[in-house]
């Protein structure tokens, strides 16, 4: 299915007092202006919690903030989520370093391949968060997919098909690439523990992500209510109850679904971009396309519910 814009699309902006949200693409995104992460008032930041739900991406440009501004906006949508890879920056355990050195030459990148952040998670994150420190002068872009949008644009009959479906939310495929990537494998019949994850330095537990959870296929928003297509490329192998032909027919489908150009946005990093985005209702990539460029970015999330 190839889709065009249509009745379905509505990412326009409302009327703040205090912001301004500018709108990035038909289907998602927007560009907050007016508005410093490091000073923000009560008024704002409920104007910014609205924006993001609305536009489920939303970014700022020019910002001037430390890892301690970062945090302490971070925990005004909850309780820092666990992050499933690394340990954090130096005295800043919450804040995760993003990082690929100019002369760093690897197959895959943290962020690769359409994914929503650690979904084989019991509670995966709600929101999560970058904040852009040194920044190619072109590449390393990242794209999202209005995952909500997607399933709107479903038919009633699949709907109804996907209704009662959980899928399997599994590491398996992260952890076999990395172990390629660490040049190690499996050992006493489970993986092994990868290092690093090209500049970053790791630290995971391979078995909890491969053993993985089963979510619903189709999760509601709680905040706005929204349905939405839980399903990614990176994480999503399997459906409760079906084999694993029967899974992959379905999953193939909507995974190319979910991800079609129309339902997407792009944003092009500049030093001081801040992004938020709601992973409960999108998917995101980013792109191993900067090499002979440094690329420094860092990363909070926020603690998620158990998907509904």
């Amino acid at each position: 299915m190839i889709l065009h814009p249509t009745g379905n699309f509505d990412n326009s902006a409302r009327d703040y007092k205090h912001i301004t949200a500018v709108p990035l693409a038909a289907a998602m995104g927007a560009e907050i202006r007016d508005a410093q992460i490091s000073d923000l008032s009560e008024e704002q930041f409920l104007e910014i919690e609205d924006a993001l739900y609305r536009h489920k991406m939303i970014f700022f440009r020019d910002q001037d903030m430390s890892h301690d501004d970062q945090e302490a906006f971070t925990l005004r949508f909850g309780d820092f989520g666990v992050d499933a890879y690394t340990t954090g920056t130096e005295g800043h355990r919450n804040v995760q370093p993003v990082v690929k050195e100019a002369d760093t030459r690897t197959a895959m990148i943290f962020g690769s391949g359409w994914h929503t952040d650690s979904p084989f998670m019991e509670a995966p994150p709600a929101i999560s968060m970058l904040f852009g420190a040194d920044i190619p002068p072109y590449g390393g872009d990242t794209i999202w997919c209005n995952s909500a949008l997607a399933y709107n644009n479903l038919s009633d009959t699949m709907k109804k098909v996907i209704a009662p479906l959980k899928v399997h939310m599994t590491g398996a495929f992260v952890v076999g690439k990395l172990n390629e990537l660490n040049n190690t494998g499996q050992s006493g019949g489970g993986y092994s523990e990868p290092k690093k994850f090209g500049d970053i330095a790791l630290d995971v537990n391979s078995n909890a992500m491969v053993k993985g959870w089963y979510h619903p296929m189709v999760r509601t928003h709680p905040k706005s209510g929204e349905k939405s297509l839980y399903v990614d490329h990176t994480y999503s192998h399997g459906i409760e109850g079906m084999t694993n032909a029967e899974a992959n027919g379905l999953l193939d489908f909507l995974k190319q679904h979910v991800c079609q150009a129309a339902f997407s946005c792009r944003l092009r990093w500049a030093p001081k971009t801040f992004a938020v985005w709601d992973n409960r209702i999108c998917i995101h990539q980013a792109f191993n396309d900067h090499d002979g460029f440094r690329r420094e970015l860092y990363r909070t999330t926020v603690m998620g519910e158990v998907p509904k």
